[in-house]
């Protein structure tokens, strides 16, 4: 799957000289392969299907453009914007180990410091010892403060409450808490990602609560991370892993099934490889 290209398998498609019936199948084929899903992929291209009639057309390139069109309304239809006007905003991030979650928050900080914002990240996933030292890297990487547990097995909540705390102190403008992944029982989990919740709330609103997933584990992914949506107020989604032509359809296929925007995602390994999401130009990439 690594080496299919949507991009690739489109040009060669589109490069014919005319639309007919394998035209569509291989579109279908194209999408499914590029994890859009059967039912999704199935909806673009009858939805296509009937434009091409209406307009009368047999051009390759009006059926490119269609479908370059069509990928980004669809996108739009979701505010991409991240909500950060407070201050400090609090930012909890969420998602199940192994996504990429630690690393995602010090490429965020990066991301926000780019824009000349000050950031504070509270070590609130105080489950895992490795967690705290990971992101006090990632931290230092992104020019980010950080606020570590005063004690081991501390209180999630109470290192939550500590970094907005700091951040009051110390003016800062954003605040991004890392919480656990996973712990003994899925019940327990969302009963601490609750309490996180409502000691932050004492201090004012929490701004945006990202949803961090695996691009690469597809529909699994979602899967594992249904009971973050379900119970810990998520505001919007953050794709790690993403290869813009390869995976590219489980962007809008997560967003259908989730009915929450993307706001950010991250494309390859460094501190600089998170972007905010803007529809029409990941449509560009993904069709050409």
């Amino acid at each position: 799957m690594a080496s299919f290209s949507l991009s690739g398998a489109l040009r060669g498609l589109f490069a014919k000289k005319t639309i007919d019936d394998d035209t569509w199948d291989d579109l279908e084929a194209a999408l499914i392969g590029a994890d859009f899903g059967p039912a999704l992929a199935d909806e673009v291209v009858e939805e296509l299907r009937e434009k091409v009639a209406r307009y009368r057309t047999t051009d390759p390139a009006d059926l490119q453009r269609m479908l370059r069109e069509g990928i980004e309304e669809r996108l739009a239809a979701f505010d991409t914007t991240l909500t950060l006007s407070d201050r400090p905003a609090v930012v909890l991030v969420v998602g199940v180990n192994g996504v990429g979650k630690t690393t995602t928050i010090g490429k965020f900080a990066k991301f926000l410091r780019g824009y000349g914002r000050t950031v504070v990240v509270g070590a609130a996933d105080t489950f895992r010892a490795a967690a705290v030292d990971q992101l006090a890297t990632w931290a230092e990487r992104a020019g980010a403060e950080i606020v570590r547990p005063q004690a081991a097995g501390q209180d999630p909540a109470s290192v939550a409450y500590q970094t907005v705390e700091y951040a009051k102190a110390h003016g800062t403008d954003i605040v991004i808490i890392d919480t656990a992944g996973r712990l003994h029982t899925k019940g327990g989990l969302m009963d601490e990602l609750g309490k996180i919740r409502r000691v932050v709330e004492k201090q004012g609103p929490i701004a945006e609560v990202l949803l961090v997933l695996d691009a690469t584990t597809g529909q699994n992914g979602l899967a594992q991370a249904q009971a973050f949506i379900e119970h810990a107020g998520v505001t919007g989604l953050v794709l790690t892993k993403l290869d813009g032509s390869a995976k590219g359809g489980f962007v809008l296929a997560v967003q259908r099934q989730t009915g929450l925007p993307i706001k950010l995602v991250g494309q390859g390994e460094g501190v600089g490889d998170l972007t905010g999401f803007t529809p029409h130009v990941f449509a560009q990439q993904l069709v050409g």
